[in-house]
This record gives structure tokens, C-alpha cells and sequence, in this order.
């Protein structure tokens, strides 16, 4: 059983100035009928609005002894996993829980998951049960996105998880050593690394304010990097493809040749010699556009840049930029 002190909530935020003064708001509520202490952290990761300047404002105005408030402020835009992972650096509870600003990820479901934490919990994993501001075609999405990469990976992930988590602090420590690719999807990684683990499920509610930052072709590229960042699979698809057309180009030279000495007119064969030509060269591509993406992994972390760039550090007061190369 876990006897927590502290506890560190880790919120992602990009633009979301218009949703904040809600959050302060909850947050503020989540306080006052806390048990335990909690430091929380917003990670601003490279806004362009008012975000940094209304939390700042926040912390100024609600410095409370037992509580502690941080802004950390990214140089630039670096993805909402890098601001994950720079929450769970900076964090000193016995236990992080990371979620957005959004308040799709509902600061009411806090306790339940800190209860589960003392139950001996390790990892706890939040499931959305449905998600409201989504359509159901995107639901429908979202739904075989998981049995895709279940399907694809050795190491299998809870349907439905999010970016909304708990991890104990003997958890996070090993994030912070290890596991730092520039290319990661935490919330599967998280699940992957063992120790005791529950999930629990919670109903997403629609926006309150603000826009969401993922447009269709965004959440495309994710899912793509997040497959390909787990997953070998897509690599064996040129020796998969390379057996079926040798089946089928020895059933069609079978096929020519038979026609060809007992046939009554000779195959002239330019039609299927075109179709099966140009369906070969489009798996070609297909092909070597998946060894591009792998390619480009490995030179991105060849490169060896920092995961995130910190510009300032602010719990009143400020401090000068860190740079995190690991």
C-alpha cells in the first residue's frame, strides 16, 4: 500500500487561454477538499495566446503554503508528448498524473485515481468510455485505431487509453532515465514497462472553450508515428507483398503460356501487363515510403537534439531556460 505526501498533476497546455480560468477554477476546488498535498504544474508549450501571461496570474494570486504552482515555458512548440515528459522531469510528488488543460480529462476523477495509488497501484491508466465532443465516425476511428495497433504490436495497450494517467514516482524516475526517444507514444509506454497496473474509465466531456489542435491530417500522422514508433510490423509488408505477386505472376505465366501453345489466339496480354505493372510499382512506393518513415527515426535520434527546450521556469518568480538533450 502507497502512502502518498505529494502528489504532481501535469497539465499540457497549447493555446488554451480560453479554457483556463475553468481550470483554475477546478483546480482551486480540488484543493480545498484535498488530503494529500499537491504540486501542480502547467508545462506551456510554446502558446501564442495569453496562456503563460493568465497562469502566471494564477500562481500570483493563489500562493498557498500547503500547494505549490509552477509554469514551465517551452522556447517553442515541441508536441504535446515532450510536455508530458517535462512535467514528469520537473515533478517531485510520489506519484505524477499527467492530463490536458482542456478539461476533457475530468480533475473530478483525481481521487479515484490516487485511491487506487494506495491500493498498491503502480500505473494507473485512464479508459475513455465515450467521449463527447467526438462524432461517431471518429469514435469508430478511434475504436479500431486501438485493434490496429494491438493487431500490429507485440505489446498490447487497454482500448480507448489516453494522455489522462497516474504513474508512481518509481515510475516516472525510469521515464526520466529512460525511454527517451523523440519519436514516443507514452501512453502505450507506459503500459509496457510492468509493475502493478488498473485502469478506470471516465466519460469525456465536450469542450467547454477554445478549439481542438488536432486537425484530421494531425491525427493522421500521429496514429502513423505511433504504429511505426511500436511496431516492426509494417516493415515485413514488402516480404508479404513479394510473396503474392510471385503467386500471381507464376499463376499468369502459367496462364500465358497455356493459352499461348493450345489456345486458338495468342494473348496479346498489354492490358494486364499494364494493370499489373502499374499496381506494382504503387505497393513499390507504398513500400519504400514505410522504410522512409523508419529511416527517418534513426536519423532523427542520430541527431541526438533535445527533446524540449525550457525558456523559463516561473513559480513567483522566474528562472532562466534548461536544456534537456537526454
Amino acid at each position: 500500500m502507497n502512502r502518498p505526501k505529494k502528489i504532481t498533476i501535469v497539465f499540457s497546455v497549447f493555446n488554451e487561454n480560453e479554457s483556463l480560468e475553468l481550470l483554475f477554477q477546478e483546480i482551486l476546488r480540488l484543493f480545498k477538499d484535498a488530503v494529500v498535498e499537491f504540486e501542480v504544474i502547467f508545462v506551456d508549450d510554446g502558446s501564442s495566446d495569453s496562456s503563460a501571461k493568465s497562469i502566471k496570474t494564477f500562481i500570483d494570486n493563489n500562493v498557498v503554503n500547503r500547494h505549490t504552482l509552477k509554469l514551465i515555458r517551452f522556447s517553442r512548440n515541441f508536441g504535446h508528448e515532450a510536455a508530458m515528459i517535462a512535467g514528469i522531469d520537473h515533478a517531485k510528488g510520489d506519484a505524477v498524473i499527467c492530463m490536458d488543460a482542456d478539461l476533457q480529462h475530468p480533475l473530478s476523477m483525481i481521487p479515484s485515481m490516487i485511491g487506487k495509488f494506495r491500493e498498491g497501484f503502480e500505473i494507473v491508466t485512464m479508459a475513455r468510455k465515450i467521449n463527447y465532443g467526438n462524432t461517431n465516425w471518429q469514435r469508430f476511428l478511434s475504436k479500431n485505431f486501438y485493434r490496429l495497433f494491438n493487431f500490429l504490436s507485440k505489446e498490447k495497450i487497454s482500448d480507448n487509453s489516453s494522455d489522462f494517467f497516474l504513474v508512481s514516482g518509481k515510475v516516472a524516475e525510469i521515464l526520466r532515465s529512460n525511454y527517451r526517444e523523440k519519436t514516443r507514444f507514452l501512453r502505450s509506454i507506459i503500459q509496457t514497462v510492468g509493475f502493478n497496473h488498473t485502469s478506470l474509465e471516465f466519460d469525456a466531456p465536450k469542450r467547454q472553450a477554445g478549439k481542438t489542435k488536432y486537425s484530421p491530417a494531425r491525427l493522421l500522422i500521429l496514429s502513423s508515428e505511433a504504429l511505426t514508433s511500436f511496431s516492426k510490423a509494417p516493415l515485413y509488408l514488402g516480404i508479404w507483398f513479394g510473396f503474392i505477386f510471385a503467386f500471381f505472376s507464376i499463376l499468369l505465366g502459367v496462364y500465358t503460356l497455356g493459352v499461348y501453345f493450345f489456345g486458338e489466339t495468342p494473348p496479346s496480354g498489354y492490358t494486364t501487363i499494364v494493370l499489373f505493372v502499374t499496381f506494382s510499382f504503387s505497393i513499390l512506393f507504398f513500400i519504400i515510403g514505410i522504410i522512409g518513415i523508419y529511416v527517418g527515426y534513426l536519423f532523427e535520434e542520430q541527431k541526438a537534439r533535445p527533446i524540449y527546450i525550457v525558456k523559463e521556469i516561473f513559480d513567483s518568480g522566474s528562472s532562466t531556460a534548461n536544456h534537456i538533450a537526454e
